[in-house]
């Protein structure tokens, strides 16, 4: 059995904790089986994390090592996760980058075919300007030439 007072400050009380690692009751036994059970549950690897960050196989007859371990391995889990989602969201986002620029290269085209189309349209309406000034100078000629046919 090891004990341990301490008195936290001064204006409280002093906290005495006691354990053992020879405590062999039942609870504590079924309770620290239980912990060891998951613990083999547990041992997995964690090909995500760098060999200094893998979980270390916990002391199994002390629980606060068990439970230190289990943490450390739900982090791990997390982390795996965590950077799972990262790389489906640096897909998602190379993706969206590509459309963005196909989108803007057809935005360009766009901006093109509408200039293309207004100096068209402007070069059409020239030509019914000078088709129509041509057929007023035609029609002038043409009756300009009958008068003369006519008086002579």
């Amino acid at each position: 059995m090891i004990t341990s007072t301490r008195r936290v400050s001064p204006d409280k009380s002093e906290v005495r904790i006691a354990f053992s690692l020879d405590d062999t009751s039942d609870n504590t036994k079924s309770s620290l089986e239980n912990d060891v059970k998951d613990v083999e549950d547990l041992s997995q690897t964690f090909p995500d994390l760098e060999q200094r960050l893998q979980p270390v196989p916990p002391c199994v007859s002390l629980r606060e090592s068990v439970q230190v371990y289990k943490e450390h391995c739900r982090m791990a889990r997390e982390f795996h996760q965590v950077k799972h989602e990262i790389a489906v969201l640096e897909d998602r986002k190379r993706k969206l980058l590509a459309e963005l620029v196909e989108d803007e290269k057809v935005a360009m085209e766009i901006a093109r075919l509408e200039e293309e189309f207004r100096r068209l349209t402007e070069e059409n309406r020239n030509l019914v300007t000078v088709h129509n000034e041509r057929a007023q100078q035609l029609e002038r000629l043409c009756l300009t030439d009958q008068r003369r046919q006519d008086s002579s």
